[in-house]
Parts: structure tokens; C-alpha cells; sequence
């Protein structure tokens, strides 16, 4: 017999609400006695060529052919052709947990392979085997840092992804944790209001690199300040930015998250996409998920293992690291081929082109009228203007023109309605950019 939580009076509850005394008269209720009209479109008959073209019609009356100029945190970048090949192979999307490593070596010697990218990428010494997303990956830092430093209390910038923010305002709202969101600034008063916010009851602050604005900043002193009280300092980061901005680890934060998505994972109304994780060898024992190790067998072979799994199911579920940190296997393994296609000067040509793209569309935008800079000029592939009206209605408008023109800062942001954040990366061409600024112009 399954386990259903609703007592007797709850489903009595239920059934008063919509009006039934059982579920068997709640069944008589729901037949349909005939196809109501916005149903009545597929008629009896049509073959499956019929059925497939007639919802291709209705497919294409989606926007999906805008020049994206979307970001906030998923990025459209381009990915090479091999990555889909090679990912594609039934031995790989078809893998499963690797619990038998002496027949799981392709799988395990992928997942260390992944993990020393990220421990690259981000200046840290080990990285686990990935999680869900960036967001689920930002919570799970906040709780590591809880375990080390046996406190409750987490500092926050607002400068973080809104979106990162409200799933960690969301999976700690049953628990005992005491969130403390620091306001944003366009200076150096943000930070010091983040270093005022930092005591003795910290676990961590958490801040983004390069902020949700698009922001470069360098963290290095707030760190050190929230080491000097006893706290832990945690990032959550682009990791393409990381092939030309300085490591968050050589910043001093002890534990690195982010979104992996933009390295080789195509944007996809939400995923699946990638979590990573990264931090000190002082602090491993306390990262959720799995490592993979490398070893050597009794022949003296090379060989691949998994060398920590926190996980309730491999170890006392009271010792358990988190409860929902399994892995996005095909999906790191999918960062991992986008990595080694690209090389290290690849992801690097990459990162320059986004962020001269980005420097060049801004210098376009702000020759419109009315259109103003929000914040300085240290910003990677991301940027936010000031329009003379709701960003909102303006980017509405500019669907109509072809464009997904930004991210309207005012959804999260009520001070910030008339703001627009513009993201660029290597995919958008110059003339895709002039175009943008043209029909803003116009819409203006």
C-alpha cells in the first residue's frame, strides 16, 4: 500500500471544494460528454504525416527565430557540431550510475576529466561530479558552509541572479537559516555594505562574478574579511568569463558555484542544465555528490573510481551531505566535449569575442537619445542601460521587431523598471547588433 498523506479529512476537504461526495462521482463529473471547440482543431482520420504537419503549423507561430540578446545567467553561445555527435552515442546518454567501476571506466574517467576542467576554471582543488543547476549548486554552497562553520546565517548580495535567490529563499524556507540580502550598488558602497553585513553568526556571504548587471568585481577584500570573522566565502560565476577573468579562487572564496549551461548545453525553457561545484582541499569532506578519483589497479594500471560519495545512499543517512545532489551526468559530460573541442585558447577567443561584442553593442545603444549607462565600464559579455520608458513594454515591443532584446530588470528589480540588461556573446555578428540598435531606436 503506498503512502498517501492526506488523512480522511483532508480528502473530505477536498471533495467538498469541488463539489463531490467520492471519487467516483468526481469521475462521473470529468467524462466528456464532446470535444470542446479548442480541441475540435485534429479531426478523426488524419494520417500521421497530417497529425505531424499540422502541429508543425501550429509550432511555427511561436517566436523562435528572435536574435537573442537574452541573458541573465543562460547564455546563447555556439556550440560545436561534435558535441551533439559524440554525446549522442547510446554508451554515453544511455549510462547510468557507475556503481561497478571495473565496468564503468568510459563513465568514471569522464566525470574526473569534467571535474579537473572545473578545478581549472575556477582555481579550486577539487570539484564534485556536478548537480542539478546553478541555483540548486548556490543552495547546497550555502548549506557545505552551514556544516563547516556549524552557523545559521547566510549574507547575500542582491547583485546575485534573482532567480538563484528565490530557490534558495525557497529550499530554506522550512529550515533554520537566516537569509540577509545586501542591497546592490553601483559602487564600492555594495561591497562595504556586504562586509558590515558579515559577523560572528555568518556561515557565508555569497556574492556572483560577474554580477547579475553584468559587473566585474574584484572580491579579494571581502573575503579576507569574512575569513577574518570566521566565515566562509562563496561565488557563484559564469565559467566562460573564468577562461579570461582571474580565478575565484586565487580571490580567496572557498567554495565556487555556477551555471553550466553555457559551456556546450543548448538553452531549452529551463533544461536540464548543469550544477558545479568546486572548492578547497580543506573543505571536501563537506561537498555533497560524488568525486571521481583516479588510481591504480593491482597491475599497476591507470584506473578510475569513485573516491567520495556523500550521498544517503552510500553512507549513514544522518552523515548524508544533501538528499537531492545527484549529478548531471549527460550534461557534464556535454560541458566536458563543448571543453575539449574548444581547448584552452578556444574558450579563450570565445570569452574575448563576448565581451568586444558586448563593448561594441554598447557604444551603438548609447548613441540613441534618451538611452543612458547604468554602471561603469568593467562589465564581461553583459551590460544595463536606462530607457526613457518601462523596459518591460519596450522589450514587448521589440518581439514584434524580431528581437529578444533583454532581460527587464523591473521583474525583480522595482527600482530598476526603466533598466534593460543586454547580454551579447560570440554568436551575435555586427550587423545582428546594429540591427538592435536600430529597431531600439525606432521603438524609442
Amino acid at each position: 500500500m503506498p503512502y498517501i498523506a492526506n488523512t480522511e479529512a483532508d480528502v473530505k476537504e477536498m471533495f467538498k471544494t469541488i463539489g463531490c461526495d467520492s471519487f467516483e462521482q468526481m469521475w462521473e463529473k470529468a467524462q466528456i460528454k464532446s470535444p470542446p471547440p479548442s480541441l475540435d482543431t485534429l479531426h478523426s482520420g488524419l494520417s500521421e504525416y497530417e497529425v505531424v504537419r499540422h502541429l508543425n503549423e501550429l509550432a511555427a507561430r511561436n517566436a523562435t527565430q528572435l536574435v537573442n540578446f537574452l541573458g541573465a545567467g543562460y547564455y546563447d553561445h555556439i556550440i560545436p557540431a561534435a558535441v551533439g555527435e559524440i554525446t549522442g552515442r547510446s554508451e554515453f546518454y544511455t549510462a547510468y550510475t557507475p556503481y561497478q567501476p571495473e565496468a564503468s571506466q568510459g563513465t568514471l574517467q569522464a566525470i574526473y576529466e569534467y571535474q579537473s576542467m572545473i578545478c581549472r576554471l575556477t582555481g579550486l582543488f577539487v570539484a564534485n561530479a556536478s548537480l542539478y543547476d546553478g541555483g540548486t549548486a548556490l543552495f547546497e554552497a550555502m548549506m557545505m558552509a552551514g556544516r563547516i562553520t556549524r552557523r545559521r546565517q547566510a549574507v547575500i548580495s542582491e547583485a546575485v541572479s534573482p532567480i538563484f535567490r528565490r530557490m534558495i529563499e525557497c529550499y530554506s524556507s522550512n529550515l533554520d537559516i537566516e537569509l540577509i540580502q545586501v542591497p546592490s550598488g553601483t559602487d564600492d558602497s555594495a561591497q562595504k555594505q556586504l562586509m558590515d553585513a558579515i559577523t560572528e553568526d555568518t556561515a557565508c556571504v555569497i556574492v556572483q562574478y560577474p554580477n547579475v548587471f553584468g559587473t566585474i568585481e574584484a572580491w579579494g577584500e571581502v573575503t579576507a574579511h569574512a575569513h577574518a570573522k570566521g566565515a566562509l566565502a562563496v561565488c557563484s560565476c559564469y565559467p566562460v568569463a573564468l577562461a579570461v577573468l582571474t580565478p575565484p579562487g586565487e580571490m580567496g572564496f572557498d567554495i565556487v558555484t555556477g551555471e553550466g549551461q553555457s559551456i556546450g548545453i543548448p538553452l531549452s525553457f529551463g533544461g536540464p542544465y548543469l550544477g558545479f561545484m568546486a572548492t578547497t582541499e580543506k573543505h571536501m569532506r563537506k561537498m555533497p555528490g560524488r568525486i571521481c578519483g583516479r588510481t591504480v589497479d593491482s597491475d599497476g594500471k591507470d584506473g578510475f573510481v569513485l573516491t567520495l560519495q556523500t550521498r544517503e545512499q552510500h553512507i549513514r543517512r544522518a552523515s548524508a551531505m544533501s538528499n537531492i545532489c545527484s549529478n548531471e551526468s549527460l550534461c557534464a559530460l556535454t560541458a566536458l566535449v563543448y571543453l575539449c573541442c574548444m581547448g584552452k585558447q578556444g574558450l579563450i577567443d570565445v570569452a574575448e569575442l563576448c565581451a568586444a561584442k558586448a563593448a561594441f553593442a554598447r557604444s551603438e545603444i548609447l548613441k540613441i537619445d534618451g538611452v543612458k549607462p547604468v554602471g561603469g565600464d568593467a562589465f564581461f559579455n553583459e551590460f544595463v542601460i536606462s530607457l526613457p520608458g518601462d523596459a518591460a513594454e519596450v522589450v514587448g515591443k521589440m518581439i514584434d521587431k524580431g528581437f529578444a532584446a533583454g532581460f527587464p530588470l523591473g521583474r525583480y528589480y522595482p527600482d530598476r523598471k526603466n533598466q534593460l540588461l543586454i547580454a551579447v556573446t560570440e554568436k551575435r555578428t555586427r550587423e545582428e547588433i546594429k540591427a538592435l540598435a536600430n529597431a531600439l531606436e525606432a521603438v524609442l
